[in-house]
């Protein structure tokens, strides 16, 4: 797994963001796929959750996943549930010890969010809808319900797309233009007449500046571009293969 400097230095706090790797699952799904909704082997993707729930320290029931739907929508955690009763949201807050919060991404951006001193975490799934539509500032706000502070707030933006694999067309330009015409600045033309490189990581760092939190690591690596560590809806996709593996993010009060 992978680790943000601004969460390492928490003491009270776990994290991770896990690759593709040091799972049991085969084929394209190879090998730690934690993706219950792929068509993957369950037993093989249960293994894999609780792997993920062991690198946090955490018992594999208390991995908390909810059933991701591109919303701004977040969940106060106040109990455990079942990966069936998840329910639908793109965010989880708590402030209970040893539970862990994942999301799940494979080109999105997943981004891990703490308050050490209030003893307050969080997890958003940020694609582009999701972090147009507000799901990291809705994110920060339920950790400001809970007691915790934007100018004590880190957040760690990890593995996703990165602007060089990212090409959308005009009409999703447009979208982020009508909105504000400063968001030209998260697009460069592509090879491709009429067509744009999005900077999605870039973007999410932007709004979550702007929501004045204490600090902000980016990925620095692309998930299109590593598929060795990483699994991408957007490479499965150009090689027409049937289905994708999803790659877990966790974090976890101590």
């Amino acid at each position: 797994m992978l680790t943000a400097k601004p969460l390492e230095a928490l003491s009270h706090i776990r994290h991770g963001f896990f690759t593709r790797e040091g799972g049991v699952s085969k084929g394209i799904y190879a090998s730690l796929n934690c993706g219950l909704g792929s068509d993957d082997d369950k037993g093989a993707v249960s293994e894999n959750r609780a792997r993920v729930a062991q690198g946090v320290n955490v018992a594999p029931d208390r991995l908390l996943t909810v059933h991701q739907i591109h919303s701004p929508n977040v969940i106060r955690v106040t109990e455990l549930w079942e990966p069936s009763a998840a329910p639908q949201a793109d965010a989880m807050v708590t402030d209970l010890p040893d539970v862990a919060l994942a999301v799940l991404a494979a080109d999105c951006a997943p981004v891990l969010f703490a308050d050490n001193g209030a003893g307050v975490i969080g997890a958003a799934h940020a694609g582009w809808k999701g972090a147009f539509t507000g799901v990291l500032e809705a994110t920060i706000d339920a950790m400001v319900k809970m007691g915790g502070a934007r100018e004590r707030i880190v957040a760690a933006i990890g593995p996703c797309i990165s602007r060089d694999a990212y090409e959308v067309g005009p009409e999703f330009r447009d979208r982020f233009l009508d909105t504000d015409k400063a968001n030209d600045k998260w697009f460069v033309a592509s090879a491709r007449d009429g067509h744009f490189m999005f900077d999605l990581p870039a973007y999410a760092a932007s709004r979550l500046k702007a929501a004045e939190i204490a600090a902000i690591a980016l990925p620095g690596v692309c998930t299109y571009a590593d598929e060795k560590r990483f699994f991408s809806y957007r490479r499965t996709t150009h090689r027409g293969e049937g289905d994708y593996g999803r790659q877990m993010s966790a974090i976890a009060l101590r």
